[in-house]
Order: C-alpha cells, then structure tokens, then sequence
C-alpha cells in the first residue's frame, strides 16, 4: 500500500495545482507536496501514551508538536478542553490489539481545539507511517477515528443517544449526544488530516474517520463549533457521519472510503460549503447483501424512513463528487443516494464517474421516490454519467444538466476532451480557482 495511487492523484490533483486565487488554465494536475509527509517516527520523538478520560481535575491538556501523541483505546475527553498544536501527530497504540482503539471522543460536555496551519497541519494517522520503519504498510482501522459530541438536535426524541460503533463500551453516558441546544459549541478543528481510521464493531455499526453527534452550529465570525480544512482518508467506513446537529463544515476533502463519502442521518440540518468526494479503484469498497454499497454521499432520515423531524435536509453548496472510470463503475453504487425520507439542497455543484447502464438502479443522483426529489432540490448541478438516459433518478429532477461519456480522461475527470479551463466555471468545489487543497492534504499512501 505504500505507493501512490496515479489515478486518484490525477483526479485528485485537478486543481490543487494553482497557487493563485485566480482562475487559470491547466491540464497538468500536478499534486504538491504535504506541508506535514511523515517526516517524524517514534521513538525519535518521544511516544506519549493518553487513555482513559481527560477531565479538568488531571489537566490542563496540550498536545505538542515535539512528541507523537498515541491513543490507548476510547480516549474521552469530559468538562474540559484539548488543545492540539499545529504540526502534532497522533495515532493509536499499536501494542493494544483487542477492543476499540485510538478513538478519540469529545463528549457533550468538552471541547476541542485542534487548529493546525496550511504548512503544519494537525495529523491523525496509521502507527505505521510514524514507526521509523519504511517496510510496514498502512491500512485502514489503524487509527480508531475522531468522534465529537453534543447537545444539538436530532430527530430521535432522546437525549441518551449512543454514538455508532461505540455501544460495546462501559460507561454508555460518556457517548450520550442529542439535546435542544442548537448553538452547542464543539470547539474548532482546522487543518485537519485523518487518515485509516475506523472501527468495525459489527458489519453494520462501525466508527468513521469522523463522526458528528448532535454537534451545534458553527460559523466563522460566532463562538461555536468550527469545522473547515478538514482531509479523511482511506476510512474502513465513511469518511464523514453527521447524526442530528446543525453544525456547518467548509472545505471539506474525503478520499478513499470503503463505504461512503459523506453520509448524514438523524435530523441533520447544517450546511456544507466546498467540499470534494473521491474515489479511488484501489481501495476496499462496501457491500449491502452482496452488492456495492458505496456512494459519495448516503442520505437518511432514518434508517426506518421515519417521518421524524428535524428531517435530515444538509444544504451542500460546491461540491464536486468525482467517481472512477467506468471500467470500475461497478464496484459503486450512486454519485448521490436520498433515500428514507430524507431530502437535500444541493447548489452549485458536479458529479462524476457514477452510473452504469448495465447495473440497475445505479445513478449519478439516485432519490429513492419522486415525493422526496419534491421535497429536495437543485440548483445550478452539473452530472457526467456513465448512463445514457436517465443519468438520475426520477427523471422529473430540475434544474441538473446531464452529460454522458464513455471515456474517463485521467487529467480530465469532468469528461471534456480538451484542456481544462476553470475560467467561467459556474459549479463544483474550486469554482473561483483558488486551490484550497494546496500543501496541508495528501493523496497518496506512503
């Protein structure tokens, strides 16, 4: 696993390769080097071992970029606040090999303050980058994942809700989330990689990369929860699960998961500006009794498709969902899949490389009924499929504008066949051209 994947970096590195904020002409899709590639290993730096709960009586608790910082199984985080600096690594203990491991989990009650830089990002990642031995390769469910809390609605009716994939636990209220407090305040996570994580508690009930419970709303000029520059990788399941909450997330990138891209349940009702979900044909990829079950995004109400309010309605704006060749198509499900009563406004926005005319029920925007595409909508959204007619489901979808192609130009994931012009890009997630993945993301595996 430690070679870098040339397809993805090519549709990865579509637009990172711009230093300006101007739109520019490219076709070289170049990708730039990390600010923060592995360049430190225990034990050259010293190993720090964290368990069981940071509390405020056993603090202050800061986490620095001298040492890496390693997770003995569910780290909770209660009444206080973990600050983590710019530039720190962090992974789980790889001596511990039962149980759930290297999660770490900010309770309803606590904050986080993980703020890295472009040049020095904040890294949670496999045991194996960071062990000084080139030999051992990464996978995903090296690193537990990062789980945050709160108090923000949902639409369950409980305020004892137990976070996925963490049920087997002692101390269930530790994993409480779920309140009337839409404004909660997580804290702050900026510049952010997290990389193989997860945890697989049943086939159904995992942990992702990272996981929002009835997190609160954030914004970046109000004291609540922030969220943006955020990287998840190579995930067992998905990269990204919102339970509930009303939290907002901006320049959101998921590469690689073996379930989902992004996936929203309970009530969510946030909004998501700029973000990019992509594929990659080399990884592991989900199955729902027998059949694939990965899509870029996965969108319930709940999973009984109740009539539960708030109803799970995310407002994604530039987004750009970015699948595989179609030789690969098959080993995906949907670009977009609303399903279960659940709706979504999508603006501005582009999928690509999802939808097989040979496989049934497979579509770039896949809505479970008519009644929930009423219940959605669509503005400005631009779909290059591998079907020829309908690219979406149903049909009555406005406002899309469909295209077909059966050639997956590897610099090229927008299907055109000549250069790539940002220039008068109306849609997707680097419309004005500033590449916003420049120097913290990474996608390769090394």
């Amino acid at each position: 696993m430690k070679k870098i994947f040339l397809l993805v970096m090519a549709a990865a590195g579509l637009y990172s390769c711009q230093n300006d904020d101007v739109a520019t002409t490219d076709s070289s899709f170049a990708m730039k080097a990390s600010g923060a590639d592995y360049n430190v290993c225990s034990p050259a730096l010293l190993d720090t071992i964290v368990s069981g709960d940071l509390t405020a009586a056993n603090g202050p608790h800061v986490w620095t970029k001298d040492r890496v910082w390693t997770i003995r199984g569910v780290l909770r985080v209660k009444g206080t606040t973990l600050k983590i600096n710019p530039g720190t690594f962090i992974k789980a203990d790889p001596t511990l090999t039962t149980g759930a491991n290297g999660v770490l989990v900010i309770t309803k009650d606590a904050q986080i303050n993980a703020v890295g830089t472009p040049t020095e990002p904040i890294v949670f990642t496999s045991w194996k980058l960071l062990d000084c031995n080139a030999a051992n390769a990464p996978a995903p469910g090296d690193f537990g994942g990062v789980v945050l809390l709160g108090n923000a609605p949902v639409n369950t009716g409980s305020v004892t809700n137990i976070i996925e994939g963490l049920g087997d636990q002692p101390n269930p209220e530790d994993f409480y989330f779920g309140g009337s407090t839409s404004g909660h305040d997580a804290g702050s996570l900026q510049y952010v990689r997290i990389e193989y994580g997860g945890r697989k508690l049943t086939p159904d009930v995992e942990i992702n990369g990272l996981t929002f419970g009835g997190v609160g709303n954030a914004g970046l000029n109000v004291n609540t929860t922030k969220i943006h520059h955020i990287q998840v990788t190579y995930g067992t399941d998905d990269s990204y699960e919102w339970f509930g909450g009303t939290v907002n997330a901006r320049n959101l990138v998921s590469f690689a998961p073996e379930d989902d891209n992004f996936d929203f349940d309970w009530g969510f009702a946030g909004s998501i500006n700029y973000a990019l979900a992509l594929a990659d044909r080399n990884s592991t990829h989900s199955l729902s009794g027998g059949n694939p079950d990965s899509n870029g995004i996965e969108l319930d109400n709940d999973a009984a498709g109740s009539g539960n309010t708030p109803f799970t309605r995310p407002i994604i704006n530039h987004l750009s969902v970015i699948g595989v060749s179609s030789a690969d198509a098959g080993s995906y499900e949907n670009g977009i899949h609303v399903r279960r009563n659940g709706r979504i406004t999508l603006l501005n926005s582009t999928v690509a490389g999802y939808g097989v005319d040979a496989l049934p029920n497979r579509f770039a925007i896949n809505i479970e009924n008519p009644s929930l595409a009423a219940n959605s909508s669509f503005n400005n959204v631009g779909v290059n499929s591998y079907r020829t007619s309908p690219f979406t489901f149903p049909s009555s979808i406005t406002n899309v504008t469909e295209a077909t192609s059966t050639n997956f130009g590897m610099g090229q994931p927008f299907f055109n066949v000549g250069t790539l012009n940002f220039a008068g890009a109306t849609n997707g997630a680097f419309v004005d051209g500033t590449a916003w993945i420049d120097n913290w993301t990474k996608f390769n595996n090394f």
